[in-house]
């Protein structure tokens, strides 16, 4: 009975071991690298759209506070 046991501890072991071998090949071969920089350039390129965006809101709120946009809208409605 104990043999039997262990033959199908065994084969659980090398099962799991080998599902994660094959894991381990597609995550470090060619297709794997090229789905790992993919997810890297998309991660960077989401944060700079974020970035800008917030930049753009930020500076908004800097010109309405310094009165900038409100001076170059009454310069353009008093011009000729």
């Amino acid at each position: 009975m104990k043999k039997i046991f262990w033959l199908g501890v065994g084969i659980t072991i090398g099962v799991i071991a080998a599902r994660k071998i094959a894991a381990a090949q597609g995550t470090f071969g060619p297709e794997g690298l090229n789905r790992a920089v993919g997810r890297v350039s998309d991660a960077v390129h989401d944060f700079a759209d974020a970035l800008r965006e917030n930049m753009d809101e930020r500076e908004s709120d800097l010109r309405l506070a310094l009165g900038i946009d409100q001076e170059q809208a009454a310069g353009q409605h008093q011009a000729p």
